[in-house]
């Protein structure tokens, strides 16, 4: 194995997958959705620079090869695994979460299946703009989990009809309770269409790799 600095950045990114989860055992919200959110936007930017100064430097390696691809899923699925556990389950971030782990599974066990041959399944430039769009999507979630957490905090012990008329207008906000749910609805609808459309370019993605895969498959 050759650790050169792209490698150690894809096998940290790779380790800080399921620190992401860790966060939620050790700390409690909003600290742990600020420190998912710092972790994973720090792990995704090493996404492009692993890969860059590896094309840069010369130092493209079978190790890095292999596991970036592998540090890419791990963070995804297990980031979206714990924004499904702490949110309502709403179908409309289940569906498309439910797309998207399909299809990583799915391509997965294609190239295990596939051995010797699965080269003929290589990264393409539509499949890193979804694992982009992807993260993208994930990050403006935890941002909502941040500022939904720092408005319960806000609200804590008001009287609901006290809290209407503060978001409402009718009431000075003085603990800021307005911005903070117009933070809270912004990221959430945008994180929500974002993962909308990560998971429509996922499911063209997946039809990609699994039409080139098809002439391998016939017996």
């Amino acid at each position: 194995m050759t650790w050169n600095i792209p490698n150690v950045l894809t096998i940290l990114r790779l380790l800080a997958a399921p620190a992401v989860a860790v966060m939620f055992l050790y700390f409690n919200r909003p600290w742990a959705d600020w420190f998912a959110l710092v972790l994973f936007v720090s792990a995704a930017i090493t996404d492009w620079f692993d890969g860059y100064l590896a094309r840069l430097w010369k130092q493209t390696t079978k190790l890095g090869t292999m596991l970036d691809p592998i540090a890419d899923k791990a963070m995804v699925v297990i980031a979206l695994a714990v924004i499904l556990g702490y949110s309502s389950m709403s179908p409309w971030l289940v569906l498309p979460a439910t797309v998207i782990l399909f299809r990583e599974v799915f391509v997965s066990g294609l190239r295990e299946y596939l051995g010797d041959t699965a080269g003929t399944l290589k990264v393409t430039r539509l499949a890193k703009w979804k694992t982009t769009l992807q993260m993208v999507a994930i990050a403006v979630l935890f941002a909502q989990g941040v500022f939904e957490h720092y408005l319960g905090m806000s609200a804590y012990g008001m009287d609901q009809q006290l809290v209407t008329d503060i978001l409402e207008g009718r009431v000075e906000d003085l603990h800021g309770l307005r911005w903070k749910m117009m933070g809270m609805v912004i990221s959430g609808h945008a994180g929500l269409w974002l993962l909308w459309l990560a998971a429509g370019m996922t499911l063209v993605s997946g039809i990609d790799y699994f039409s080139k895969s098809v002439p391998y498959l016939k017996d």
